[in-house]
């Protein structure tokens, strides 16, 4: 007969750790968690890029009516509907937009620079020709404002 050890207490030592059964539990576990969380993840993804590409679109408004107002002089933001940007002319680098997006624009007739395009401008008082650019996405629409008596922007979405 085998005689199984005790500690000096009299109980029955055990090995520290796991055994394998309880890893692949746990594994399993995980893993499912993961299956079920992953399209849930995925999805926001597409909504996450068009209120990203919306605040991008702001704040070149934004700046713009800076620039405006600091250099006292007429800065422009041109929308290219075609080629799926808004910038200013001679300005940073301008705000390219992901293909899933529907761009916009409802601007003053004389501010439309062709087909594919209209601007909106910023005079140095704070003003602007004011407009509307609409980024729509997958389940989402944002509008960015410019009010055209205070040049202030705004984004609804």
């Amino acid at each position: 007969m085998a005689k199984t050890r005790t500690s000096p207490a009299g109980r029955r030592r055990h090995s520290a750790g796991f055994t394998l059964v309880e890893l692949l539990v746990v594994l399993l576990i995980l893993g499912l968690m993961t299956a079920v969380a992953a399209p849930h993840i995925g999805g926001s993804l597409p909504r996450l890029e068009t209120r990203t590409a919306a605040r991008e679109v702001a704040a070149v408004l934004r700046e713009a009516r800076g620039v405006a107002i600091r250099d006292n002089r007429e800065v422009v933001v041109l929308v290219d509907l075609d080629a799926r940007r808004v910038g200013v002319p001679r300005g940073r680098r301008p705000v390219t937009l992901p293909a899933g997006l529907d761009l916009r624009l409802l601007t003053a007739t004389v501010e439309l620079a062709g087909r594919g395009s209209g601007r909106i401008r910023f005079y140095p008082d704070g003003t602007s020709s004011g407009g509307r650019v609409t980024l729509a996405g997958p389940g989402q629409v944002y509008d960015i404002r410019v009010d055209w008596l205070t040049g202030r922007v705004a984004v609804d979405g």
